[in-house]
C-alpha cells in the first residue's frame, strides 16, 4: 500500500520538491554572499546612524527577492492543499480506483491512513524546507529591518518560525476532507482553497492576536519611537501612532490626554511647533529633524500638554510561544478533520 500510493504521488511530489531543490541551489548560491554584504556594511559604516541608514538602503536594494520569498513561504501550503490533498481521494472516488483497493484485503482505514500519513508527512517536509532555506537567506534582511518590519509583523510571522510547517499540514488534510465530501477533484480544490484563505485571514484578524495575553503600555510620544503623524482635516485633529518597543507587534494604538482619556492631538500643533520643516532656502531651525521629521520643540509641546499613547502589543519575546500556540490550534485542527475522514470514509463512501 505504501509503495502505490508513493507511485501514485510521485508527480505532484516530483513538481514541488524539485522546484524546492532548484530554490535551495539558488540560496545557497547567493545566501553566503548576501551575509558578507551586510556584515561588511555594519562593520564599515562607523556611526549608529550611518549604519540604520546602511540597512534601510541594504533591504530596499534586496526588498523585491525578499517579499517574493515570503510570498513564496506563504503560498506554498495553498499549493500543498490544492494540488496534493484535494486529489489524493476525490480522484480515486470520481474514478472508482477505491474499490479494487478495498478488494484486495486492504480496509478502508489501513487505505486512508497510509494515504494521509505518507503525503501529509511529506507535506510537512516541503513547507519545512522552504521556510528553513528562506529563514537562512533572508536572515540578514531581517536583521536589517527588525526596527521597521519585524519577525512579529503579521505578515512576517505567517513566514517564519515552524508555523507554515502546520499551515501545510492543516491545508492538506483540508484538501483531503474536501475531496472526501464532494468526491470532484475541481469542486475540492476551489472549496479547499476558499476556506483556506478564509481560515488565514481569521487567523490573521481575530486569532492570533489572542493566543497569548498582550501586553499594555502608556508611553511618552518621542522622536524614537514616532511611525506615524497625520492630521485629520475634518475633525480637526492630530493623529499621532508609535512603536511600543522594538521587534513588537502592535494591536492597538491610540492617544490619551493628561487624564488618560482617548484624545486626539490638537490641530493648532501642525500649525505651530509641529509645523513641517521649511521647504525655501535660508537657514533652517537648529530643531528640526534632518530626516524631515516634526521637530524637537514638537515632541517639547506634546510632553507638556500631557499627551501621550496607550498601546497593546505582543513583544518580540512572545515570538516563539505565538508560533508554538499558531502551530498547535492548526495541528489540532488537521487531527480533527483527519478524524472525520476516518469517519465518513468507513461509515459514508462506498
Amino acid at each position: 500500500m505504501i509503495w502505490l500510493t508513493l507511485r501514485q504521488f510521485r508527480v505532484q511530489a516530483a513538481m514541488v520538491f524539485g522546484g524546492l531543490a532548484l530554490l535551495g541551489a539558488a540560496l545557497a548560491a547567493s545566501g553566503p554572499g548576501l551575509s558578507g554584504r551586510y556584515d561588511r556594511g555594519l562593520a564599515a559604516c562607523g556611526s549608529r546612524d550611518a549604519c540604520s541608514n546602511f540597512s534601510r538602503m541594504f533591504f530596499n536594494d534586496h526588498q523585491v527577492q525578499y517579499g517574493a520569498l515570503l510570498g513564496l513561504v506563504i503560498l506554498l501550503p495553498a499549493v500543498i492543499g490544492l494540488f496534493w490533498g484535494a486529489p489524493l481521494i476525490a480522484r480515486e472516488l470520481e474514478s472508482g480506483t477505491h474499490r479494487l483497493a478495498w478488494n484486495q484485503s486492504i480496509t478502508r482505514t489501513r487505505w486512508l491512513a497510509v494515504k494521509l500519513g505518507v503525503v501529509g508527512l511529506a507535506a510537512m517536509v516541503a513547507a519545512g524546507l522552504a521556510v528553513r532555506a528562506a529563514n537562512w537567506w533572508a536572515a540578514p534582511l531581517d536583521e536589517a529591518v527588525a526596527d521597521r518590519f519585524p519577525r512579529m509583523a503579521p505578515v512576517a510571522f505567517s513566514a517564519h518560525g515552524i508555523v507554515p510547517i502546520g499551515y501545510a499540514a492543516f491545508a492538506f488534510a483540508l484538501g483531503v476532507t474536501m475531496g472526501v465530501l464532494t468526491r470532484r477533484t475541481l469542486t475540492a480544490m476551489a472549496i479547499t482553497l476558499v476556506v483556506f484563505v478564509g481560515v488565514q485571514v481569521a487567523m490573521l484578524v481575530w486569532v492570533r492576536a489572542h493566543l497569548l495575553p498582550a501586553e499594555r503600555a502608556t508611553v511618552p510620544i518621542t522622536s524614537e519611537n514616532l511611525s506615524q503623524m497625520t492630521l485629520d482635516q475634518g475633525s480637526k485633529v492630530m493623529t499621532v501612532q508609535t512603536d511600543a518597543e522594538p521587534g513588537a507587534w502592535t494591536i492597538t494604538n491610540h492617544t490619551v490626554d493628561a487624564s488618560g482619556r482617548p484624545a486626539g492631538l490638537p490641530a493648532s500643533l501642525m500649525s505651530g511647533p509641529c509645523a513641517p520643516p521649511r521647504m525655501a532656502p535660508g537657514p533652517q531651525d537648529p530643531n528640526a529633524d534632518p530626516d524631515g521629521g516634526p521637530s524637537k520643540a514638537c515632541f517639547t509641546e506634546i510632553a507638556r500638554l500631557g499627551y501621550k499613547q496607550r498601546v497593546t502589543f505582543h513583544p518580540a519575546g512572545h515570538f516563539w510561544p505565538l508560533q508554538w500556540a499558531e502551530t498547535g490550534l492548526f495541528a489540532a485542527l488537521t487531527l480533527g478533520l483527519s478524524g472525520f475522514c476516518f469517519h465518513w470514509t468507513r461509515r459514508r463512501v462506498s
